[in-house]
């Protein structure tokens, strides 16, 4: 009731579903009274440029050319004016050229201005009763034209202009997480027929009544099993996650508000593991602050904290302290200045000693640049926690929702395959890794199915080519008439209408049909059965019969599938990716997963992370684009490289392409190393500059990779693991050094014990037989230069 603004709602809805939801709030308030709110695009630099020369008579290369000078990445986005004051090239073109000159001016003049309207992504008003009696309305027609049923009314007025005219704005949002945890929740009800702990085998109703202090759930994030829970995915995340040795829902919601860029570069973060570790003391400001600021360990880490702190410390009424925290969160430098000198003369009152509240208001000042919301934390981080739940409990079912959310992201989909093989790694008690099945026509759904607790089908949906018509009418097929029994009892038997000949050429190579032969007599043996199954197809249309009756009655003989050679491995995995858009039977890199994993956490999804810096990628080549300069002339090449976690290009220049271009060819398996680029254009996909590259299997048999075993101080392992690693080691020579790694009481690792006799193979057998002796998360191969530190001796 104290509150001066209207709120800001933003609710989250399951992304498929999002659209039932806005239809269900026209049903209950009335269609007339619920509009979407309009947008007005505006003409942005670039798109000005372009849209005046279009009507100045330029041609549109030239006039693409000239806007494509004028930077607009994140962070660096210049106007016309901007750029026509820094760029030396566009202002060359001003001075010098009459034509040019009106451009700009024009260009000038019109920027910013509205170029269209359209329907804000998520906004939804809600009015007390019809809405254009208090707002400006136009109708969106509806998908056959008119105002049907379907036609949604939309504001004239956007977001700025409804809350000044006192119309209360909500957004609705489709979150993709909630639909994965609505699919995970519903493969497990299929299968289990109801939600339970596996363990403990406690029934739950909904997400919502499962516990929020499963210690299992805590286990796996504090090994680092991030990948595919919601808001933690990165590596930073997954580094503070670790590093505080998360134990409580309490410390996911502080993290959230903690990797952002404020807490990160003022030092806040370490602050509060250090103190949540006992490496630092706990203090409070003020005494009087202690239950506000116990739950963050006297760190100031939400906003709702700083309104408290002056409810308490100076007597602010709730909203008095709302206004300060808008104008800190708004960093407003004149409000900022006036309230907190209010606060600091308000606190004084209440026998607040001054120095005690000028240093409060500066932590609060400070504060404004990364204050987060603490209701928004919470709220986000219980979506976290229920997506960290189903991947600790039921990883499959999980991992198949996952999977399905990103089906058109091909990057993604390759991501969690492998993170599928990972699973032990942050999962102990899983006893093998999750296998991605290739599709099926038999099995497969439109997305990802979980045929076992170890094994997921992909989903029908994820083969290019073949769309949601095409799927629907295999499943309808497949339950009516039971299994598929060989290509050409698939081909009879579906709508050929909804699935073409070029489709099937790509379900054949993505394996869907392997049940039925190999696939290169599918693929050779296709276009037979299509013309056998087309030519039965028009005989009963044509109703064309014999003297015993109904021709399609008559025993008549499947076309045979030829015999040819089967596919070796390069053109299986091949013909794959080009029809899933990755490889799913198998990996170049497979056999090298160990080494691979020797140079995270540097690999094709977190080159980002690292701009400007040296590193190494373990990859394979799969594309080489020779390339020559127009500046003068030279060679120069642009190689697509993939790992586990996607793709990514490197560029060669000059020296380094003429150099390692024999190295670089297509398939092969490589380490490159080089620099991330810095380039602001660069951001979203930074490239590696090529300094060198080498073959994995160069590497691998060159002593620069370790076996490294990882224990924890007074780790229960048993003077006969030893014995038995001995013997695995001896039984897998090699050219790696075999280290020790002995962890402290307070989480700093102690000198490694490096074997002076022990060397071993560089390969999957080695590593798993010594996880089977000390657990799947405690053996792996590092990088490594020959180790010189103190302490360091054979065992």
């Amino acid at each position: 009731s104290e509150r001066i603004s209207m709120p800001d709602i933003d609710i989250d809805f399951c992304f498929e579903r999002r659209g039932e939801v806005i239809e269900y709030t026209r049903q209950k308030y009335g269609k007339d009274a619920v509009g979407q709110i309009v947008t007005f695009g505006t003409m942005k630099s670039r798109a000005v440029i372009r849209d005046v020369g279009r009507t100045l008579g330029f041609e549109p290369s030239e006039t693409d050319r000239i806007a494509k000078l004028i930077p607009n990445t994140p962070g660096q986005s210049f106007t016309v004016q901007e750029a026509l004051e820094r760029l030396p090239e566009m202002k060359d073109l001003y001075k010098r050229d009459e034509r040019h000159r009106q451009l700009f001016d024009y260009s000038m003049t019109l920027e910013g201005l509205s170029r269209h309207a359209s329907v804000h992504a998520a906004g939804v008003v809600i009015a007390p009763g019809p809405l254009d009696d208090y707002v400006p309305v136009c109708i969106q027609t509806g998908k056959n034209g008119g105002d049907g049923d379907d036609a949604m009314t939309v504001t004239q007025y956007d977001m700025n202009c409804l809350e000044e005219a006192g119309m209360l704005k909500m957004d609705f949002l489709g979150l993709k997480t909630l639909t994965v945890i609505h699919d995970a929740v519903k493969m497990v009800r299929a299968r289990y027929g109801e939600l339970k702990h596996p363990e403990k085998g406690e029934a739950y109703a909904s997400m919502d009544d499962v516990p929020l202090d499963d210690p299992e759930v805590y286990r796996m994030l504090a090994k680092g099993g991030t990948s595919g829970i919601f808001q933690f995915e990165s590596n930073l995340a997954n580094d503070k996650l670790r590093a505080m040795r998360c134990d409580r829902f309490d410390d996911l919601v502080a993290t959230n508000a903690l990797i952002r860029p404020g807490p990160l570069d003022s030092g806040m973060t370490d602050v509060y593991i250090d103190r949540k570790l006992g490496r630092k003391p706990v203090t409070y400001p003020h005494p009087a602050l202690k239950k506000t600021l116990e739950p963050t360990y006297g760190v100031i880490v939400y906003q709702e904290q700083v309104m408290r702190i002056a409810n308490e410390l100076a007597g602010y009424s709730l909203a008095e302290a709302d206004v300060l925290r808008k104008a800190v969160g708004k960093k407003d430098t004149v409000l900022i200045r006036k309230e907190l000198a209010k606060l600091v003369e308000r606190s004084v009152a209440k026998g607040v000693e001054r120095h005690l509240a000028t240093d409060l208001a500066e932590q609060i000042a400070t504060f404004g640049n990364y204050g987060f919301n603490k209701s928004h934390s919470a709220a986000y981080s219980l979506i976290s926690y229920h997506t960290a739940w189903l991947k600790a409990h039921y990883p499959a079912e999980f991992m198949a929702a996952l999977l399905s959310s990103v089906l058109d992201k091909t990057d993604d989909v390759v991501k969690y395959i492998g993170e599928c093989r990972d699973l032990p790694r942050c999962l102990p008690k899983l006893d093998a890794p999750v296998e991605v099945l290739p599709p099926d026509v038999n099995v497969s759904g439109w997305k990802f199915t979980v045929t076992d607790a170890h094994q997921i089908r992909f989903g029908l949906g994820a083969v290019r080519g073949v769309g949601a018509g095409a799927v629907r009418s295999i499943i309808e097929a497949r339950e009516a008439g039971g299994r598929f029994t060989s290509l050409f009892d698939f081909l009879e038997r579906i709508d050929t209408r909804a699935l073409n000949k070029r489709a099937c050429e790509a379900l054949i190579a993505a394996g869907a049909m392997d049940a039925f032969g190999h696939r290169s007599q599918l693929l050779a043996g296709l276009d037979a059965a299509y013309s056998e199954v087309q030519a039965r197809q028009a005989e009963h249309a044509a109703g064309q019969a014999s003297l015993f009756g109904d021709a399609s009655l008559l025993p008549r003989a499947e076309p045979p599938l030829p015999r040819i050679p089967i596919w070796d491995e390069p053109e299986r995995l091949a013909r794959e990716k080009e029809a899933l858009g990755f490889f799913i039977s198998g990996h170049p890199l497979d056999r090298y997963r160990e080494v691979v994993r020797a140079f995270e956490p540097v690999t094709s999804a977190t080159l980002g992370q690292f701009p400007g810096q040296a590193v190494e990628l373990a990859c394979v080549v799969t594309s080489v684009a020779r390339q020559i300069s127009r500046k003068d002339s030279s060679e120069w090449g642009k190689i697509t490289v993939e790992d586990f976690q996607g793709t990514a290009t490197v560029l060669a220049f000059r020296e380094a392409w003429q150099t390692y271009k024999e190295i670089l060819k297509q398939d092969a398996v490589v380490l490159v190393a080089g620099k991330v680029s810095s380039r602001e254009r660069d951001e979203e996909d930074p490239p590696i500059f090529l300094d060198a590259a080498r073959p994995l299997d160069e590497v691998a048999g060159s002593g620069e990779i370790a076996l490294q075993i990882e224990l924890e101080l007074g780790s229960p392992v048993q003077d006969a693991a030893f014995a038995e690693a001995r013997k695995v080691l001896a039984d897998h020579p090699g050219a790696a050094p075999v280290v020790l790694q002995v962890g402290s009481d307070n989480g700093d690792r102690a000198p490694r014990f490096r074997s002076k006799t022990l060397r071993a193979a560089v390969d999957a057998a080695t590593v798993g037989a010594l996880q089977k002796l000390f657990g799947q998360g405690n053996v792996r191969l590092v990088r490594t230069a020959a180790p010189t530190s103190p302490g360091e001796g054979g065992w």
